[in-house]
């Protein structure tokens, strides 16, 4: 299991290199920022120790729940223009349905639960912190 809280931008393809070795199924998900609104970039922050602490609690809890193999959890912070990778992640199960359903409940709770916060950032500049959403509630609530 890895969890990566990084700045810089990651290769998805070289981080799944050998990922998931004896598996029968292999799940990968990579988030971008969504150019919306007149969106420019993301500014995202969060809290040392303290995300990637939530982040690999929240991994292993997905690896017991699911039967994983291997799970991978990378996020950004910092700055991430539009059309750049924000987050990824990787399951690996003996079974797709397991591999499938790890990844959306990493990913639901990535986006409803996990310590960061964002900002959107326009043309002329800083316009907001990104609020939760009822949609993202109803899909972390299915599990």
């Amino acid at each position: 299991m890895r969890v990566l809280v990084q700045p810089e931008p990651f290769d998805a393809a070289a981080l799944t290199q050998g990922f998931g070795a004896g598996a029968g199924a292999v799940v990968t998900f990579t988030g971008l920022v969504r150019a919306d609104d007149g969106l420019t970039a993301l500014e995202i922050e969060h809290y040392p120790g303290m995300t990637e602490r939530a982040l690999s609690e929240h991994a292993q809890a997905a690896a017991e729940r699911f039967g994983l193999i291997d799970v991978l959890v990378v996020h950004r912070h910092g700055r991430i223009a539009v059309g750049e990778p924000i987050m990824m992640v990787a399951t690996a199960a003996r079974h797709r349905r397991a591999a499938f359903d790890a990844a959306d409940f990493l990913m639901d709770w990535l986006k409803s639960r996990a310590p960061f916060w964002k900002r959107e950032i326009g043309a002329q500049g800083p316009r907001g912190w990104v609020a939760a959403k009822d949609e993202d509630e109803a899909a972390l609530n299915r599990w």
